[in-house]
């Protein structure tokens, strides 16, 4: 098939350092070419299909190295909201809820969720709180305080005082 021992000696340093299965089921078929197996007795024993094995076998072969087996890069799924920046969601939680309308002091996910669904933004709470965290702000639960102290707190915590 046109491997060398140079070839299964640098297919066998690269399937010790392989991460991903991938690139190591791969590599393995192509090193199991190299020591003589049939491309279908690769395919079977690396898990993959038999038009796999031709592909990626043309792919060694042209480029002689490793790397070649490695998946390219993806763009995975498109964003949810794109227009929906980090600068944006940052000035909307700047702004209180009380001066946009709301019945609240502070903003909650369910909450901003709302408001942002009203500007045209429609994004799930799960994607909500990753894109909070994108754009550096933390997420906190609301702590409620006393605004004032108990005027008597002898008498509140059950003190008892000689007159």
């Amino acid at each position: 098939m046109g491997l060398t021992a140079v070839d299964r000696r640098r297919l066998e340093r690269a399937l010790r350092q392989a991460r991903e299965a991938r690139h190591f089921r791969r590599l393995l078929a192509i090193k199991l070419i190299a020591e003589g197996k049939g491309p279908g007795e690769a395919a079977h024993l690396a898990a993959l299909s038999r038009p796999a094995v031709y592909f990626w076998l043309k792919r060694y072969l042209r480029e002689r190295t490793p790397s070649a087996l490695v998946d390219a890069p993806r763009s995975g799924r498109p964003r949810a909201a794109p227009r929906l920046s980090s600068e944006r969601l940052r000035k909307v939680v700047r702004t209180r809820p009380e001066k946009v309308g709301w019945a609240s002091h502070g903003w909650t996910v369910p909450l901003l969720r709302t408001h942002l669904h009203r500007q045209g933004f429609e994004v799930s709470s799960r994607t909500l709180r990753r894109r909070l965290h994108e754009a550096g702000l933390v997420w906190k639960r609301p702590r409620y305080v006393y605004a004032t102290a108990a005027p008597y707190p002898g008498q509140k915590n059950g003190a008892l005082f000689a007159v």
